[in-house]
């Protein structure tokens, strides 16, 4: 007979992605500078407003001289606490080499604003950027961005009905999917998770609302929860009738798992753009 696994005990360290990543921060602390980098050159229109806050602007990159083939919706990480759009505007390469739009929004951050306020923010700048563009819409996050384009596309979500038909397909890279774990480890004191709003909040524990196919695409170096909160929305949208895929590449972590995002020959930006 297979042993039992160990609970876990320490619910801050199961959720720890910078302290679990050697010299984390070799990865994430040239992002503004690269995402700067990205913005000079790129066709772009900036900070278009979504809704009247400050931090309710999204940034739109298009593909030099042609039509879009589609929009994709890019919503960064970050716990719901920290990180700008500005941080990630060169993980748009990727897909704006594949001849594709991308939108990439900010939102309010915890404690300031809850985490359902932020759902509603990202289905707001999803609304006003496919307003903007034409044709099929891919939606992806990391992280935190994972978690609220699930919960945006969950019969819980807020996003617009009129979107349902146009939105082809959800990326989740890394995402987190069901938040009652988070009510056991220290950020929640800016989180401000209830038991209530982390079930009504976790898409896992919901049911998909419409026809899109949905991967989950987690990394296979990352932290067992993360693995697992992948694994967890897959097995059980899947079994309510969602196309739904776990893709685990092998030796990436919680931070590299991103950086095919900027290679438009990657398996990765192929998934985003509906060629793979």
């Amino acid at each position: 007979m297979t042993p039992l696994e160990r609970p876990i005990t320490d619910w801050d360290a199961a959720y720890a992605n910078r302290d679990s990543v050697p010299d984390a921060d070799a990865f994430t602390d040239p992002w503004p500078e690269d995402a700067a980098r990205f913005r000079q050159a790129a066709t772009c229109r900036l900070d278009i407003a979504y809704g009247g806050g400050e931090r309710e602007k999204l940034d739109l990159f298009l593909p030099e001289g042609t039509a879009p083939a589609g929009l994709l919706v890019f919503v960064h990480g970050g716990y719901w606490l920290r990180f700008s759009r500005k941080a990630f505007s060169h993980f748009a390469a990727g897909a704006v080499g594949r001849g594709w739009a991308v939108a990439l929004p900010s939102y309010d951050l915890c404690p300031a604003v809850g985490i359902e306020t932020i759902e509603r923010q990202v289905s707001a700048a999803i609304g006003e950027a496919a307003g903007l563009v034409a044709g099929p819409i891919v939606l992806a996050g990391h992280s935190a961005g994972g978690h609220l384009v699930s919960q945006a596309v969950s019969a819980n979500g807020s996003l617009d009905e009129a979107l349902h038909r146009r939105i082809a397909r959800v990326v989740s890279i890394s995402g987190v999917h069901d938040l009652r774990p988070l009510l056991r480890t220290a950020m929640n004191a800016d989180l401000r998770l209830t038991p209530d709003t982390a079930r009504a909040l976790s898409p896992a524990l919901g049911e998909p609302a419409f026809g899109f196919d949905y991967i989950a695409w987690v990394g296979g170096e990352e932290l067992s929860e993360f693995r697992r909160q992948s694994a967890l929305i897959v097995t059980a949208w899947r079994g309510l009738g969602q196309a739904a895929l776990l893709a685990e590449p092998p030796g990436l972590h919680h931070f590299s798992v991103i950086e095919d995002l900027r290679d438009a020959q990657s398996g990765l930006a192929r998934l985003c753009t509906l060629e793979g």
